[in-house]
């Protein structure tokens, strides 16, 4: 999805160290923390890099979405609520510039203190902090947000509380928090935690909120009104509290933020080229350059622009499930990722302008390296080397067709894998060793309409093979019902993955998220070297020894067949109104939602 001219691997290599190279530790309080070195910014910094501290505030944009929403609390398990919302309503202790691969700034906290081997953390609250109604934070409030988000948030919260020994406030705006574990990573993690209010949520059900029930947040927007599963608008809060804090200069100019929700990608496409939406984000190569030529782009009132970034490539594919049969056999994954023609599908869609994703951290030093494994990685991986998917060590691929549309050679090994798995064909029909017909759905979300597109080409090579794949789709909320409950034999993946990788690669594809329900792990993979490998990331003390560790993981998972991946999103493009601007300066992972819309603003067209 996104084009630009990358940077040399030497430059990314640079940046990197620069971030994790330095002191194990800080000393004293400071106003920012990385996660080995020194934070790139001064304690007297202006506004982050990318950034413009003298962008004018106003105007309102709209944004779509596609399916809809039945909640408005996005820190719980229980049901859908509007993506974007911990971004623009919620805060935490520190902030992350997304210019530097790990590193926190003080936003409701002004300063930041660590022990030496980082065993505990302190922040200091930032004086005039307060929720948008006007009530200050406490450290009541902190200490009330990590409890309640540890045991009735979402279940990404969970991990957190339980590596946290105790808190305790140590002065007027102090609070400290003592770790049971060796992980210089929770430091940080604690500091990005969102704050909510103990007063508001103080003896109710947290978890089971009804929608009315808005979280009261900190952030510089506020829920101003919504329509159930189709309106949200957001206004800025003019009495927000951190007008003045550096973090925040030149971010959240608009006015106002409305977020639309519309029945699938075609119909917000539509309304996008009526006026409706303001920005469009938009992934194939294809479709930016041959149907984003409409009326107000000719006349110069919708522009399209593109963004560079040195993000690792994460996954995209179709997750296989190996919780249950057939995906639990290696060898029947391996066939599926065989059978996907990828150089036809990827010619048929996208005009073959987008490269294949190769690993989990590819287009990234942190990715695995071609042929066998060397050194460093080699060392991680040769105690686990019995129970090793095949290729881990001595190198894995994946397969390259000739481009046709029959792709015979994948064809073929699929077919001679499976035969090792112990399926054969009678009368067309792939049965297995118990004489039961290969078959298993593709769970899309009915508003997934190249996903849809994907799945049809790829049926037509599994029909060869004799097996009775079909696709089920369902509405968004059911798609997330589903993959939390792990309902599902194989469905669309989404995982993206930074240069700072931490304890969130537990809960993507550690072991005891396998059985966690509302995990990531959605392909239910246990394996004792990746959560070795994971430990070795966390425990890591330089570079060298935090590189070996993610590249060793990136072999594990790219050789354990989990996705049949697809292509890589190597540039950022986004369509919009021709008066929302942007800051000459790019942040160092491209766009998201902490760059269009938080550092952009309203200005003349023709500016």
């Amino acid at each position: 999805m996104y084009s630009y001219n990358f940077l040399t691997t030497r430059c990314v290599a640079a940046a990197f160290s620069l971030i994790l190279f330095g002191s194990a530790a800080q000393a004293e309080s400071t106003h920012g923390i990385s996660m080995y070195g020194e934070p790139a910014l001064p304690p007297d910094f202006v506004s982050l890099p990318y950034a413009n501290p003298d962008a004018p505030t106003g105007g309102d944009i709209t944004l779509g979405n596609t399916g809809g929403f039945d909640s408005l609390n996005p820190f719980v398990r229980k049901g859908t609520a509007p993506w974007q919302l911990p971004f623009f309503t919620h805060e935490s202790l520190m902030g992350r510039s997304w210019d530097e691969p790990f590193t926190l700034y003080g936003l409701l906290a002004e300063s930041v203190e660590t022990a030496e081997d980082r065993s505990w953390v302190e922040f200091t609250l930032r004086e005039g902090a307060a929720f948008s109604d006007g009530t200050p934070v406490t450290v009541e409030d902190v200490i009330f947000s990590y409890d309640l988000l540890g045991t009735e948030g979402h279940p990404r919260y969970h991990g957190l509380r339980q590596q946290i020994e105790r808190m305790e406030q140590t002065g007027p705006r102090q609070v400290r928090l003592y770790f049971n574990e060796d992980n210089r990573e929770l430091a940080l993690l604690a500091g990005m935690r969102p704050i909510l209010s103990k007063a508001q949520w103080d003896g109710k059900d947290f978890a089971n909120a009804p929608l009315a029930e808005v979280p009261l947040g900190t952030g510089p927007y506020v829920v101003a009104d919504y329509q159930a599963g189709k309106q949200v608008t957001l206004k800025r809060n003019p009495d927000y509290w951190g007008t003045d804090v550096p973090f925040r200069q030149g971010t959240h100019n608009f006015d106002s933020i409305r977020l639309d929700f519309y029945g699938d990608a075609n119909v917000m496409f539509e309304a996008f080229k009526a006026g409706e939406i303001s920005a469009l984000r938009e992934f194939n190569a294809e479709t930016w350059n041959t149907q984003y030529d409409f009326p107000a782009i000719q006349r110069g009132e919708v522009v399209k622009s593109v963004f560079p970034h040195q993000k690792p490539s994460g996954m995209t594919g179709f997750v296989m499930n190996t919780r249950r049969a057939p995906f639990d056999d290696w060898r029947v994954r391996d066939a599926m990722i065989h059978a996907f023609n990828f150089e036809f599908i990827n010619e048929t869609l996208t005009g073959g302008a987008q490269p294949r994703i190769t690993s989990y951290f590819s287009n990234s030093v942190l990715g695995m390296q071609e042929g066998a494994a060397t050194g460093d990685v080699d060392a991680l991986l040769a105690p686990y080397a019995d129970d090793l998917p095949p290729g881990t060590l001595d190198g894995y691929a994946l397969p390259v067709s000739d481009g046709s549309a029959r792709n015979r050679a994948g064809i073929r090994t699929a077919m001679k894998q499976l035969q090792a798995a112990g399926y054969t064909v009678e009368d067309g029909t792939m049965r297995g060793p118990d004489g039961a017909p290969l078959a298993f759905d593709i769970l899309l979300s009915k508003g997934s309409a190249e996903n849809m597109a994907i799945a049809e080409l790829y049926l037509q090579a599994l029909r060869r093979l004799g097996i009775d794949a079909r696709i089920e789709t369902v509405d968004d909320a059911q798609f997330v019902a589903r993959n939390a409950e792990y309902d599902f034999d194989m469905t669309f993946f989404r995982r993206a993955l930074s240069l700072s990788p931490g304890n969130e690669q537990r809960y993507y594809w550690g072991s005891e998220a396998a059985d966690q329900p509302g995990a990531r792990n959605l392909m239910g993979v246990k394996s004792p070297a990746i959560d070795a490998m994971i430990d070795a990331m966390l425990n890591a003390r330089d570079t060298e020894a935090f590189t070996a560790a993610t590249r060793a993981l990136d072999r594990l998972l790219t050789a354990g067949r989990y996705v049949v991946p697809f292509w890589l999103y190597n540039e950022d493009r986004i369509a919009h109104d021709a008066r929302m601007k942007y800051p000459d300066t790019i942040p160092l992972y491209g766009d998201g939602p902490n760059f269009m819309p938080e550092v952009w603003w309203w200005g003349p067209a023709a500016e």
